[in-house]
């Protein structure tokens, strides 16, 4: 254990560091950082909605890069999304799931869920404007690491094609906070 927390302040890691305050901080803008999500995926897809009257539609489809030969905990990442200050759902692992949101500006969010410290702080956010009607998509890549590097979280806008390729290998994921 020594030697981890060696190397730990040698690379300037702050897993010896506590969490900010106050006590339902918001996890990089999204949502409680205490709020956890249980998350199930499956093979078998949805049909594609159509957006909801007076509504757009948002994708938010996650891949994994894992650094090969690498076995910490689980081999798959569950990431947050938020939308405006609150959590609307989560992947695992390569999955997806969609959400409807109201026309306008907004800023879109994720972050990992990990009882990692390390991780537990990595996020990434995105503008969103919004159209009535629109279908918009969003990549969360997650870089898994060793466990003295805290790996990379990041969302970015992808255009439909992109979209439909990750959609294609993806499973569809279904999430609820944690009780």
């Amino acid at each position: 254990m020594l030697k981890v927390l060696l190397v730990a302040l040698l690379l300037g890691l702050p897993i010896l560091t506590q969490a900010q305050s106050p006590e339902d901080q918001s996890g990089g803008g999204c949502g409680s950082s205490k709020a956890g999500w249980d998350v199930k995926t499956v093979k078998d897809h949805p049909p594609s909605p159509n957006p909801q009257d007076g509504k757009a539609l948002v994708y938010v489809v996650q891949t994994m890069w894992e650094q090969p030969g690498l076995v910490i905990g689980s081999d798959k990442a569950t990431t947050r999304v938020g939308i405006d200050g609150a959590w609307v759902g989560a992947n695992h692992g390569d999955s997806y799931f969609f959400f409807p949101v109201d026309p306008g500006e907004h800023s879109i969010c994720t972050d990992w869920q990990s009882t990692f410290y390390i991780r537990s702080g990595l996020a990434s956010a995105a503008d969103l404007n919004a159209q009535a009607g629109g279908i918009y998509y969003f990549r969360v890549k997650v870089r898994d690491t060793t466990q003295y590097r805290p790996g990379e979280v990041k969302i970015e806008p992808i255009d439909k094609a992109e979209a439909q390729l990750l959609l294609g290998s993806s499973s569809f994921s279904t999430s609820h906070p944690k009780k």
